[in-house]
C-alpha cells in the first residue's frame, strides 16, 4: 500500500496509462493484421489503404511512448516492404 497521497496519485497515474498502452497496443496489432491478411489474399489496393492506416496508427503510438520509435520505423519499414513486393509482382 501506498503511504503518501503523491504514492497513491502515482498508483492511480500509472493504471491509467497502463490501460490506455494496452488500447493503443491493441490497435496497432489489429491494424498491422488487417493489413498482412491484405497483403496475403493479393489485394494491391486493399494493401495500400491498409498501409496507409497502419502506418498512422504506428505512428501515434510512438508519439504517445506507448512503442519506441524505433520500434515503430522498424514495423513500417517491414510492412512497406511486403507491400512494394506485392505491387512488384503485380506489375
Amino acid at each position: 500500500m501506498a503511504k503518501t497521497k503523491s504514492a497513491e496519485k502515482r498508483i492511480r497515474q500509472s493504471e491509467k496509462r497502463r490501460e490506455r498502452n494496452i488500447i493503443v497496443k491493441s490497435q496497432v496489432k489489429t491494424t498491422v493484421k488487417k493489413l498482412l491478411l491484405a497483403v496475403e489474399s493479393r489485394n494491391l489496393e486493399k494493401s495500400k489503404v491498409s498501409l496507409g492506416k497502419a502506418i498512422s496508427v504506428i505512428d501515434k503510438a510512438a508519439a504517445k511512448g506507448v512503442i519506441h520509435k524505433n520500434t515503430a520505423s522498424r514495423k513500417i519499414s517491414r510492412l512497406t516492404k511486403k507491400v512494394n513486393t506485392l505491387s512488384e509482382e503485380a506489375a
